[in-house]
């Protein structure tokens, strides 16, 4: 226990005294200076009720003093703000973890799976920091790496209800016959409404889609791998849990494709578990071969020492991050942080019991 401010401490301490011992003097040596005197009074003194009366006056007067000098004391205390100091260690085995989602349009029911399953296994997290990359033509570092759960838990809440958007735009206003985005007059309103919330999420993963195209799956893993901060420092074991079709549509070539993106994953010692969907939600959206996308990521993946995992009833998250745990973790650098907390709380009854009992006499004595 130390005093922030001790200063308070030496100065009002010595003050208090003295203005105490100068209080007392001064009520010794007032004297009576005139006015009515009463006589007898020593009959009156020798009354049993005028020494009870006496005797209730010098204790409430002892009392009260005694919490006045009290009040003063924990006052100076409160001011000069006691606290303690506590060191702690933040030295532990941990994993960095990082959600990597290709939001297009063509995996939204796996996107939604995943999400959902994973909000419970984040709040059963312990020390494991956690972030979520999103991209299409382009990346967002939509939660950058935190062990804030709560946040997180949030943030995936909020994607959830981005795939059930995706799927109520797609399941209504896409036409798998010709391949286009129809919809009647009396549903423009309606459709306004649905693509105005969709953009919200939408803008930062398009940034110049006309140009490049969409789903650029190997700039999306590099924008996730660089996202992990101080990626120089091998201090921590780090993990991408990536969803895609691995159906690309570029226009151009992109800056990096997914082959070169896993070799920097791994050269970085990053392994990434990939989740592939099923064959019966592979999406009319996608003009490349199902098997040929399946095995170009299964085998991008495992190049990175990870897993690879396809869509299935039998499949859960839980066992995407049971194979994770197994994974040993390294350990962090010891942090060691000092932390000074407020005492606040013995001052503060002292003072509250002292002006509440002299709150009590002082109705007491009215009666």
């Amino acid at each position: 226990m130390f005093f922030i401010h001790p200063l308070v401490l030496k100065i009002g301490i010595p003050v208090v005294v003295v203005l105490m011992i100068v209080a007392h003097v001064i009520r010794r040596k007032i004297k009576y200076k005139g006015g009515t005197k009463a006589a007898n009074t020593g009959f009156v003194k020798n009354l049993d009720i005028y020494k009870k009366k006496k005797r209730m006056y010098t204790f409430v007067s002892i009392v009260m003093e005694l919490c006045i000098v009290a009040s003063l004391f924990s006052s100076l205390v409160l001011i000069a703000r006691p606290a303690l100091k506590e060191t702690v260690n933040n030295g532990t085995k941990k994993r960095d973890i990082f959600l990597c989602m290709d939001v297009s349009y063509s995996i939204y029911d796996l996107n939604y799976d995943l999400v959902e399953n994973l909000q419970g296994v984040v709040a059963g997290l312990d020390g494991d920091r956690f972030g979520i990359c999103i991209f299409n033509t382009s990346t967002v570092l939509y939660v950058p790496m935190t062990d804030d759960y709560d946040f997180i838990n949030t943030k995936l809440e909020e994607l959830k209800e981005y795939f059930r958007l995706q799927k109520e735009f797609m399941s209504k206003y896409y036409n798998d016959n010709t391949g286009y985005i129809q919809y009647s007059d009396d549903q423009v309103a309606e459709y306004q409404a649905l693509q105005e919330q969709l953009d919200y999420f939408d803008a930062g993963t398009l940034v110049n889609n006309y140009q490049k195209g969409s789903s650029l799956i190997g700039e999306g893993l590099a924008s996730c791998m660089y996202s992990f901060p101080r990626l120089e420092d091998e201090d921590r074991t780090r993990i991408v849990i990536m969803s895609t079709d691995n159906s690309q549509e570029e226009l151009k070539t992109p800056l990096v494709e997914l082959e070169e993106a896993a070799s920097l994953c791994k050269k970085n010692h990053i392994k990434v578990f990939g989740l592939f969907p099923n064959r019966e939600n592979w999406s009319g959206l996608n003009t490349s071969d199902y098997d040929t996308d399946m095995n170009d990521f299964q085998k991008a993946v495992e190049g990175t020492n990870g897993k690879f995992y396809k869509q299935s009833e039998s499949l859960t998250v839980e066992d995407i991050v049971k194979d994770i745990e197994r994974i040993e973790a390294l350990e962090v650098e010891e942090i060691t942080t000092t932390k000074i907390n407020d005492q606040p709380k013995i001052p503060v009854i002292i003072l509250f019991s002292s002006i509440a009992i002299m709150l009590g006499i002082g109705l007491v004595m009215r009666i």
